[in-house]
């Protein structure tokens, strides 16, 4: 599938962003001013919230990869943003809704209708996407992954092997199908928890990390809820893929 740039600008520091397509999926491409090499790329997770909405959080990653001398680049999730809509995963989101309304637990069948349908339609893009990226003069590897959906990541991270490290976010639900896949991740790790994350199940969080088959892992857990993320909690992030993608 090919990749088609329909815009580009240079921001204000002089980061080079481009937007895309790959067939029907829109795509941001940012690659840093100047590098003496394909630069490193990592690809920037979002939750399915659309990316007009979520763009003033990804440009201020994709800005701060760029400075670290990496390409970073996201894909519209399957139902959001300008896609066509998406019948099964609306549903399951009015689900959620109506039950964290009315204060009830969330059942794992919510759970699973939200969030196993994404990744098995989220991942082989994220993968066709990477391949495109990757055909690009300008980008090499390695490759990384951060933040979004974590079960999309833990997926990506079992079955890409051109991912070599991954950023996770503990924000976000995870079917109880996802804990055998994490004992299947090898790759090293960085996992950002926000402790007072109203509408996350800390204990499955910390159930996941320790379900994680990587050697090389780390759990920063942070006071505050979801997008209370301080600072250094980023600057921690960029600086465990400066260590594994330069």
């Amino acid at each position: 599938m090919a990749l088609h740039f329909t815009s580009e600008q240079r921001l204000d520091d002089d980061v080079l962003e481009r937007e895309f397509t790959l067939g029907e999926i829109p795509g941001i491409l940012w690659t840093p001013a100047s590098t003496s090499a394909p630069a490193p790329l990592i690809l920037l997770g979002h939750p399915p919230l659309g990316l007009h909405k979520m763009y003033p959080r990804l440009v201020a990653r994709a800005r701060h990869a760029a400075a670290d001398g990496f390409a970073a680049a996201t894909i519209e999730l399957p139902g959001s943003g300008d896609r066509p809509r998406w019948a099964a995963a609306e549903q399951a989101r009015a689900d959620l809704r109506r039950a964290m309304e009315a204060g009830e637990p969330v059942s794992d069948e919510i759970i699973d209708a939200l969030i196993l349908p994404l990744v098995d339609k989220a991942v082989p893009e994220w993968q066709t996407a990477l391949d495109a990226l990757l055909s690009l003069p300008e980008i090499g590897g390695p490759v990384g992954y951060s933040g979004g959906v974590i079960s999309i990541g833990v997926r990506l991270a079992v079955v890409e092997p051109r991912i070599v490290a991954a950023g996770f976010f503990a924000g976000s639900f995870v079917p109880r199908a996802m804990f055998e896949e994490a004992r299947q991740v090898t790759i090293p790790l960085h996992v950002l928890l926000q402790w007072d994350d109203d509408g996350n199940d800390r204990q499955a969080a910390l159930d996941l990390f320790d379900a994680f088959g990587s050697k090389e892992k780390s759990l920063h857990a942070n006071m505050g809820g979801h997008t209370g993320v301080p600072q250094f909690a980023g600057d921690a992030a960029a600086q465990f893929f400066t260590r594994h993608l330069n």
